[in-house]
This record gives structure tokens, sequence and C-alpha cells, in this order.
């Protein structure tokens, strides 16, 4: 049986993880999705957590990627320094259980000035531009808890950095003043774009935040209009930081589609071409490509 053919994909994060079955002719056969994320496995508990998902999906080989590959996770992955491709990522796969179950390495770049980390991310992106969905030479924004702004040059990522938009979000939502101003949900509307021009502006990003309580209280912001507010304030800095990489005038944005939108609305805003794609079409391919190379 050959990988390319009949093999298990599974993208395992932090707090959840998707698996995939997929067939001959790289066809998706099956699926499954749940809340074992690695921090709810127990200690010595990731053998039983994989032989459930062959147990749901069917006794194939297994491909993983993210957080799974991490010092917290199954069987830690190294990174691959930039530039890194599908080749290089299929060379340096973390075998687990020899021809039959293995981690994708995550990615790192490293410069006199600056480092980075991505876990999971780097399967997307490589297999967007794999299949024609991204070009060879690219700006890429991959939002969730860390975005991620990936430059690809000659379909390789070859450099990268990571803004935790996401996490501050969650935190702010959950933990400070403005977590009451924060249990409405956040839209794309009239309040997102002004809180967008103004994180794209100003350099003072605490101040800006606190200032929203204030003017709540004082009638000059709707208490129904802070949350979105506080979302384009805080995608606006995001994108101002990550546009810094990119001269060019298009960006791809790409993960779940709930928070693409919000991030292509943001780039748009601030004059920029943005183009959607679909992060869990793009792991697929990767998954099927890195097949295909697994010897």
């Amino acid at each position: 049986m050959r990988w390319a053919e009949n093999f298990i994909a599974v993208d395992w994060g932090t707090t959840n993880r998707r698996g995939y079955r997929v067939g001959p002719g790289g066809a998706l056969e099956d699926e499954m999705e749940d809340d074992r994320g690695i921090l709810s496995v127990e200690a010595g508990g990731f053998d039983q957590a994989v032989a459930e998902i062959r147990a749901r999906l069917g006794d194939l080989p297994m491909l993983m990627a993210g957080m799974i590959g991490s010092n917290r996770g199954w069987v830690e992955a190294p990174y691959v320094p930039c530039p890194a491709g599908l080749p290089e990522l299929a060379q340096n796969l973390k075998w687990v259980e020899p021809g039959r179950t293995a981690i994708v390495p995550g990615v790192c770049f490293s410069d006199d000035d600056d480092a980075d980390v991505m876990r999971g991310e780097e399967v997307q992106i490589l297999g967007a531009y794999a299949q024609g969905l991204v070009p060879a030479d690219a700006i890429v924004c991959h939002p969730g808890t860390h975005n991620k702004w990936i430059r690809l040059k000659d379909g390789r990522i070859c450099s990268f950095r990571t803004v935790m938009t996401g996490e501050l979000f969650n935190l702010l939502k959950g933990h400070s003043i403005l977590a009451d101003l924060l249990a409405l949900p956040a839209g794309i509307n009239a309040a997102f774009e002004v809180g967008v021009r103004r994180g794209l502006e100003t350099p003072h990003i605490t101040a800006e935040l606190f200032s929203v309580r204030a003017r709540v209280l004082l009638g000059k912001t709707a208490r129904e209009d802070a949350s979105s507010f506080i979302s384009g304030l805080l995608i606006g800095a995001d994108v101002r930081a990550g546009l810094a990489l990119a001269a060019e005038a298009e960006v791809v944005a790409m993960g779940r589609p709930e928070l693409t939108s919000l991030f292509a609305a943001a780039l748009r805003i601030a004059g920029r071409t943005a183009r959607e794609v679909d992060g869990e079409a793009a792991f697929l391919g990767g998954a099927r490509h890195l097949a295909e190379l697994v010897q």
C-alpha cells in the first residue's frame, strides 16, 4: 500500500484535532474533529489518543502536523530552518513508528535581529502553493491564536513573523476590565472599520485599548459596538506589523473563514488587495503532497 493512496492526515493543535482519511487520487473519504488537543491528553496517553483516531478513520499510515510535534506533544519533531519547502519537510519527518506513523517538523526562522517558529501552518502554506492556490512569491497572513505573516519565495517559506493578536483578544475577553464589553460578538461594521483605522495609525495600542472603556462610559461609543471596535483595533495593529514585510499589493489571508474574513476586510481598509484561501483545503493539499514524497 503506497502512502499517497491511503493514509490519515491529522492537524493536531493545542485545544483540538482534525483527522482526515485520504483515499486513492487524494479523495477525502472520511473526517473527524474533536476537542482532544494536546493539552487534554494525559502524560503517557498519546498512544491511546492516536489509536482512537485509527479506530474512527481506519488502520492506516498516519501523517500528523501541528503541536503534536512540540515539546508538549507526543514526540518532539525538530524545526527545519528557512528557507523550507515540502521536500525539506518530507526529508525531516519524525518517525514515531517507522513507515507507519510520522510527525511533520515545524519551521524556524532566525537572523541577527529576530527569531520565530511555527508548527502546523507550514503544511497549509506549502500545500496551498502546491495546489496553485498561492503564487510562488507571495505574502500570506494566517490568522489564529498566534497570527503568522509568511513570505513565500520560489515556493518556499523564507521568513515569517508571529503576532499574538488572537491570544491577546482572548485574554482581554476573559481576564481584563474590558471583558464585559467583549461579551457581544464582533462583526465587520462601521465600528470595526474605525477600530482598524485606529490600529493602523497608532503605535500606542495599550492606551487605545483602555480608551474604549472611557468612550463607552462617556457615551462616545455604543456598548454594542465596543467588541467590533476592539477587534478592529487589534487586527489593525496586527496588519500594520505584518505589512512591514509586504511590499506586494496582494496579501493572501489563509485559515478559518470566520477569521480570514476579518483580516481580509482590514487589509482592504489598509488599501491592499486581499484574497482568502480555506485553511482546511490547504492542509489537505499539503498532506497529500507530503505523502507522495514519503519514501
